[in-house]
């Protein structure tokens, strides 16, 4: 699969392919957002620290090298990490998955709302990519906004395996399509 471009500008926020250099600042916005995070995120721990998000990293440069997951820091103006979204093709041929998280600060700005339209947007223009989905468990209400704002529609709900502890086993997939 051919990759996204390294760096997309999403209006008030800019996504960049997740590198070394961001770790410290990475690790410190989830710290910060741990109790939104946990409820829906399994990765999301108390013990979550910068050696996990270098392992988060290195995992990413392999993923995207591979051409199965391309992982972004979401950068504000200042270039503070405020987030990060990826797309991964773990839903099967032709379809890209948009997964992401905001730092709880800056929720509620419609900067991820700007990052999965912008993300989506190029997603579109790969080569057999014919649609971009997005998965949430039913009881995750933010991320179901943030989906619907960016233009996604929901197709299906899904039974699931609840990984995280808000999650009620119950996926809501909504997409966008070319």
């Amino acid at each position: 699969m051919d990759a996204p471009p390294e760096v997309i500008d999403a209006g008030p926020v800019t996504l960049r392919r997740w590198s070394a250099e961001f770790a410290a600042a990475g690790t410190a916005a989830v710290r910060e957002s741990l109790p939104e995070l946990k409820p829906f995120l399994p990765w999301a721990t108390d013990a979550y620290d910068e050696a996990a998000t270098r392992g988060f990293i290195k995992t990413s440069l392999d993923k995207w090298a591979e051409g199965t997951e391309f992982n972004y820091a979401i950068m504000d103006a200042a270039g503070e990490v405020i987030g990060g979204l990826g797309l991964m093709s773990r839903m099967g041929p032709g379809v890209l998955e948009v997964g992401y998280w905001m730092r709880t600060a800056y929720a509620g700005r419609g900067h991820m709302t700007a990052a999965v339209r912008a993300a989506s947007a190029v997603a579109l223009t790969l080569p057999g990519i014919e649609r971009v989905a997005i998965r949430h468990d039913v009881a995750n209400g933010a991320s179901g906004a943030v989906a619907t704002k960016a233009g996604f529609v929901e197709v299906a709900r899904v039974p699931s395996e609840p990984e995280a502890p808000g999650e009620t086993g119950t996926d809501v997939i909504r997409e966008r399509r070319a």
